[in-house]
């Protein structure tokens, strides 16, 4: 199982990272971090953690980031940022990718050296190149870890690849492909079955025990209590809090946590 940390740098309200017009840093790298995870899912064997606030309302601090990736024992982690010169509009503009100054292990410039060249490719900027720089993602993380810079917000000529709901989707991609490149990921077969359960459906030791287990699926309470009292407060741990993030409860996964949370008080 690889395990992959990302990260959307900043929050929705961090002074100076916007454009000149007021867009906001932190909702194009969530967009782009929202089709790396949903391409990662595509592939066999992986698990993603987020470490900013998916709401983008909290600036979650680094240390809190990187203090969660390295608990986690992630493989690699990856904080996907966009640039800014001088928060002014101008010529200049590019993508590049930074990895740890002197320090950098090769896992890191590897990763950075295959996905780079796809950032570029997609999202039809100039190449800045890797580059070696001191920063705390980089710098505290204890896996592979690289900062990409997918083009300036203060660019006029990369602002409207930046404005393009495509090309930041076609970025994350290619970032979840560069990891699956580095990592040897599969992808899915299409169509495979899911394994069944015994005779294709859940047992139950008795109808009274059917119909318990229906109303809490369908108990708004019951996914209340399950995320806010449970998942939002750390009772699960971070790969139920991960799941929800990605949207990948299951029904009886809700229901699950729900009696375990249960147990629990």
């Amino acid at each position: 199982m690889v395990k992959i940390a990302l990260d959307a740098g900043h929050g929705i309200n961090t002074a100076g990272k916007r454009t000149p017009d007021g867009e906001r840093e932190w909702a194009f790298n969530s967009k782009v971090l929202l089709a790396c995870t949903a391409k990662l899912n595509k592939y066999q064997d992986v698990q993603i953690l987020r470490l900013d606030d998916p709401t983008g309302n909290t600036d979650v601090p680094l240390a809190t980031r990187t203090n969660k990736a390295n608990a986690w024992k992630a493989d690699a982690l990856v904080s996907i940022h966009h640039n800014a010169l001088a928060g002014k509009w101008g010529s200049h503009g590019g993508v590049e990718t930074l990895v740890q100054e002197i320090t950098a292990s090769k896992a890191s410039k590897d990763i950075a050296a295959i996905i780079q060249p796809r950032i570029v490719q997609e999202m039809g900027l100039r190449d800045r190149g890797v580059k070696p720089k001191n920063n705390h993602m980089t710098r505290v993380s204890n896996m592979p870890a690289i900062l990409t810079e997918g083009g300036f917000m203060d660019s006029t000529t990369d602002i409207p690849a930046l404005r393009s709901d495509a090309k930041l989707k076609a970025q994350g991609e290619a970032i979840a492909d560069g990891l699956a490149e580095y990592f040897k990921l599969k992808l899915k077969v299409a169509g495979t079955p899911a394994p069944p359960k015994e005779d294709g459906e859940l047992k139950f030791s008795s109808p009274t025990v059917r119909k318990a287990y229906e109303k809490l699926l369908e108990s708004k309470a019951t996914q209340e209590i399950v995320i806010n009292g449970g998942i939002k407060a750390g009772a699960f741990g971070e790969l139920w809090r991960s799941k929800w993030e990605n949207k990948e409860l299951e029904p009886d996964d809700i229901v699950g946590l729900a009696v375990l949370f249960a147990t629990k008080k």
